[in-house]
């Protein structure tokens, strides 16, 4: 499929209308697809209304996937795979760089499609496709490095070795915040270990999912890999926990909430042997001591807590600060903040757009006047911004407590909760004091506050950056957190590993057995 592409860098707008049309998104278009039946039909079905955040306007509409879909996708899936299972590693590494080289030639078009599923500006939606493109050439590598181990033997004249083997098909839940990366942190790992993936998206960015699941087609036909990779779209819970409730389904990788985590949890490990993957909540905390470049603070939690209109799962939503610095650090982060321009994606000075939905702007405004209620001060924000779609102040919040519900909580929004510390560890306390283990961070110029924040008496979360935002995801890294996180983890380092399964194998290549002395034969 070749896609028409249009730079839109010199425009004040993108054209909406012709980013649609270039996936054929501008009309009414099927919501699931699988190799058998190809895309679904669209007559007779619910429809899910792809609404962009910037204006509250419906762009799109999608035909729900069904029960039937679910079925006639999930029958083929377990049946390519068993194809997919034997094709050398290193050849389903370059169907998956075949992907990231069509989304890298589609950027400018993708992006928009982004923007509009999410509110994203074009810059971040762009840094998620990026994310897309460096995913796959890092799985196009490791296919060619899924290494076992050689172990030495305790019999004479045997060999011993591990390996890793596919699990069947795999299926990934994503949620909205990240519709194209998610996708690919856990699809693309997955693929490469000879697993078939059905893909199960947040129905809040149907877009995106149509956008990826079509470039992917594209790679399988060309490849004639047809089956890798499919689609599913349903409007309704109960069509959704299919999957979940499917022993074919060998492993369920789940990106959401706590809540439905431990529901899938609960559900998938019920039945022994399959597996399940959660990257859930994260209410990250950052500590600034004494001894930090303040404004280098300021610029990299402005960052952290202001980016994607606070919707990461990284986001920065807790500062543990020095008291000694504290009012400093406040002015600074102001000015950080004042910087940022909040608008339409589609306009082109934008950074930070709208938040997701209208149910995101009440929870925003809810968890504002909650601290409110309990005596916090809000000293920038924490207002609705009064034009046409789901926008939002970025909100800073002083004299808190620790404990207060409203800081025990995630709130998906650009709301900063500020306390103050006197000795390391007292911060050290504070951060660690919240149910979620994600992303954690510390600055600070002191080699032992640093160090002691990176040992086992510091953060207790999954991932820990020094003089950084706890956001800004590495593909080479290992991504996941701890407690109620869920202990997931995907992307680089080993990650790989999650989405096989583990054999040892021992060789006898000597002729004898154990019982040769007592057995005649």
């Amino acid at each position: 499929m070749n896609i028409a592409q249009k730079n839109y860098a010199d425009d004040a707008l993108f054209n909406t209308e012709q980013v649609l049309k270039a996936f054929d998104l501008d009309q009414l278009h099927a919501g699931s697809y699988g190799v058998k039946q190809g895309w679904s039909g669209v007559e007779g079905r619910e429809v899910i209304h792809a609404v962009c955040p910037a204006d509250n306007e419906i762009v799109g509409q999608i035909a729900a996937s069904t029960a039937e879909d679910y079925e006639e996708i999930m029958q083929a899936s377990v049946a390519y795979q068993k194809k997919w299972r034997m094709v050398p590693a290193p050849r389903r590494g370059e169907l998956i760089n075949r992907i990231g080289q069509l989304v890298q030639q589609n950027m400018e078009v993708l992006a928009g499609i982004v923007a509009l599923d999410t509110g994203k500006s074009l810059m971040e939606a762009k840094g998620e496709l990026k994310e897309v493109v460096d995913m796959a050439t890092l799985a196009a590598g490791q296919s060619r490095m899924m290494y076992g181990f050689t172990q030495q033997s305790q019999r004479v004249k045997h060999r011993m070795y591990d390996q890793w083997l596919p699990l069947g098909v795999v299926g990934v839940i994503s949620a909205y915040n990240f519709p194209a990366a998610v996708w690919a942190q856990n699809g693309f790992l997955a693929a490469i270990g000879g697993n078939t993936v059905v893909w199960k998206p947040s129905p809040k960015v149907p877009l995106t999912a149509i956008a990826m699941q079509k470039l992917a087609n594209q790679a399988m036909q060309e490849m004639q890999f047809e089956g890798v990779f499919t689609l599913f779209l349903p409007a309704q819970n109960d069509v959704a926990e299919l999957m979940i409730r499917d022993e074919r389904v060998s492993m369920v990788s789940f990106t959401g909430s706590t809540g439905v985590g431990k529901k899938v949890a609960n559900v998938v490990g019920s039945t022994l042997g399959r597996k399940y993957m959660l990257e859930c909540s994260g209410n990250n905390g950052c500590i600034v001591d004494e001894t930090a470049d303040l404004k280098l603070a300021a610029r990299a939690i402005t960052f952290g807590a202001v980016g994607t209109t606070g919707q990461r799962c990284t986001s920065t939503r807790r500062l543990i600060v020095h008291r000694s610095v504290m009012v400093e650090l406040i002015e600074l982060l102001k000015q950080s903040f004042d910087q940022i321009s909040i608008g339409d994606p589609r306009e082109k000075d934008t950074v930070v757009g709208p938040l997701i939905d209208a149910a995101a702007v009440e929870e925003y405004q809810a968890t504002v006047k909650r601290a409110q209620e309990l005596g916090g001060k809000v000293v920038y924000g924490g207002q609705r911004i009064d034009r046409p779609g789901l926008y939002v102040e970025a909100c800073l919040i002083t004299d808190v407590q620790p404990e207060w519900d409203c800081v025990q909580h995630e709130t998906f929004a650009p709301i900063v909760f500020v306390m103050p510390y006197d000795d390391l560890e007292e911060a050290i306390a504070i951060h660690n004091g919240v149910a979620q283990g994600l992303a954690s961070g510390i600055h600070s110029s002191n080699l032992s506050n640093i160090e002691l924040f990176l040992s086992a008496a510091g953060s207790d979360c999954g991932i820990v950056r020094v003089n950084m935002g706890t956001t800004g995801a590495d593909v080479g890294a290992a991504f996941g957190g701890e407690k109620e996180t869920g202990g997931g983890r995907t992307a680089g380092s080993d990650a790989w590993k999650g989405y096989v399964r583990r054999q040892s194998v021992c060789i006898n290549w000597g002729g004898e057995s154990a019982w040769d002395s007592r057995i005649s034969l």
